[in-house]
């Protein structure tokens, strides 16, 4: 190691552990699911119960269901490429590059009174697909902030032998 490696120590960024365990798998798991079940609920059921929609709540259940694609390929898309550095397929900053391609579209639900004219199926899936948007907004967070823009950690050992220093180097 180098003296300035010794000097200058790191933070640990336990998100990038994060992506390695148990958690993130599970996270996977529920996006994966997430969509999938979107996708058999939007094939099938869905487009019976939209056909039964006034004109209003159609044009709101087209609006909305769209939405929810985009959101759902938006996290796909995310949750693949860390997946793929987990692998060893990608490096983290490869998947940096490749996750700035990915934008996530705005999580806000429906107007209420749009919201209670759709289908209850679709309104599940609208909110599941919210929450996931927010842990996964929140670990990309913490996975790809510039940590350079973080304050240096106040050391308290440093802080001591600074007192120290300064207590002796004063004239008695």
């Amino acid at each position: 190691m180098s003296e300035t490696e010794l000097s200058t120590p790191q933070p640990v960024v336990l998100a990038e552990r994060l992506l390695g365990t148990e958690a993130f798998a599970q996270l996977f798991k529920e996006g994966m699911s997430l969509v999938e079940s979107t996708a058999a609920y939007l094939d099938g059921p869905g487009r019976q119960e939209s056909r039964a929609l006034d004109r209003t709540a159609s044009l709101a259940y087209a609006t909305e269901s769209m939405r929810l694609t985009t959101r759902l390929m938006q996290l796909a898309s995310w949750l693949l490429l860390q997946r793929a550095v987990n692998d060893g397929e990608l490096t983290t900053e490869q998947a940096k590059n490749e996750k700035n391609k990915v934008r996530f579209s705005g999580a806000a639900a429906p107007e209420n009174d749009l919201l209670g004219q759709l289908p209850e199926r679709l309104r599940e899936l609208i909110s599941g697909s919210i929450a996931l948007q927010d842990k996964v907004v929140r670990l990309d967070a913490m996975l790809y902030s510039d940590r350079r823009e973080l304050p240096p950690a106040d050391n308290p050992v440093e802080r001591q032998l600074g007192l120290l220093k300064a207590a002796f180097e004063r004239p008695a």
